[in-house]
């Protein structure tokens, strides 16, 4: 047997023999009158260590549910946040523009009051000839701007001008397609003014011009739109038809 075995041996059973020796000296320790008190009190005070080892104990293993409770928050919260990582770094450079609620019709006139008459038999929808508008430019599409041609002029600019000219789109369209007889006085000569503007080559075209963009949005026609304006043809979003000296903003 090595020394070092024997060592912790002989360490073993001197411990035993020093624990048998304490037990003898306190085994009539409750007999001693003078000790008696002691010995209580030591009773009591093992008694409350005893009852505070367990509320630790409770303590602990509540403590312990909660850190585990906060974990799988941590992890939740972890996962939540590279989804709105991955999120904002993948947002599309285009998003569609929200279609429009309103159904009022620019220069319609307003319904004559209600009255109470009989049933009507029902009517097929009447369906709405689509108009079309010019789509947003695209992040990639204002990259390819030449610079001479942005000067200061953001992408957030130039998209709101075509959603602007959407608008004067729209409402004169709007007119165009309605029945004569719903329109009013205004409308009806605006309505005269688009026929007069229409050529041959603007046949099936959706084209606006200047009176247009001045009577339905509150688009300034200077210098700076028109600079605007070479980014759009640029893009592709428009071309320029110039005619007995109007031009014309087919939409493309």
């Amino acid at each position: 047997m090595e020394a070092l075995e024997l060592d912790d041996l002989s360490f073993h059973i001197n411990s035993k023999i020093s624990v048998i020796k304490k037990t003898l000296q306190l085994r009539h320790i409750g007999q001693d009158p003078s000790l008696g008190a002691v010995l209580s009190k030591v009773t009591y005070e093992l008694q409350l260590l005893c009852e505070l080892l367990n509320k630790v104990e409770t303590e602990v293993q509540r403590q312990e549910t909660i850190a585990k409770s906060l974990k799988e928050l941590q992890l939740t919260l972890e996962g939540d946040v590279q989804e709105a990582s991955h999120l904002r770094d993948n947002v599309p450079p285009h998003l569609p523009k929200k279609s429009p609620t309103s159904n009022s019709v620019p220069g319609e006139e307003p319904p004559a009051e209600a009255k109470v008459t009989a049933p009507e038999p029902a009517k097929k929808p009447v369906k709405e000839k689509p108009i079309k508008e010019m789509e947003l430019i695209t992040v990639q599409d204002f990259t390819s701007v030449p610079a001479y041609m942005k000067n200061r002029l953001t992408y957030e600019q130039i998209n709101h001008l075509i959603e602007e000219l959407n608008k004067a789109v729209v409402g004169k369209y709007k007119i165009m397609h309605q029945p004569l007889k719903t329109l009013n006085n205004i409308a009806r000569k605006q309505l005269g003014r688009f026929k007069e503007e229409e050529t041959a080559d603007t046949k099936g075209q959706f084209f606006i011009v200047d009176q247009d963009i001045k009577e339905f949005t509150q688009v300034k026609v200077d210098k700076r739109f028109h600079g605007m304006l070479s980014i759009l043809r640029h893009c592709h979003r428009i071309r320029e038809l110039r005619r007995k000296g109007i031009v014309r903003y087919v939409i493309c």
